[in-house]
């Protein structure tokens, strides 16, 4: 299992839609998941479970 946290940029499986990034920035964490497309600003909400199904790896830590 990975370990991350609000505010961390993670790379998912899939690219987004828009072509433009993998990268997301998790922006709530909960039961359910919410993250932001860092290359069109997208929002999407996800379940814990399937947001650990679609992660691939953790980019950038948040230093807070």
């Amino acid at each position: 299992m990975l370990d991350y946290k609000l505010n961390d940029i993670v790379e998912m499986k899939k690219e987004h839609p828009c072509h433009l990034s993998k990268q997301w920035r998790i922006i709530r964490m909960g039961a359910d998941i919410k993250i932001k497309c860092l290359g069109c600003g997208n929002v999407v909400m996800m379940s814990r479970h399937d947001f650990e199904r679609k992660l691939k790896k953790v980019i950038k830590e948040d230093v807070e």
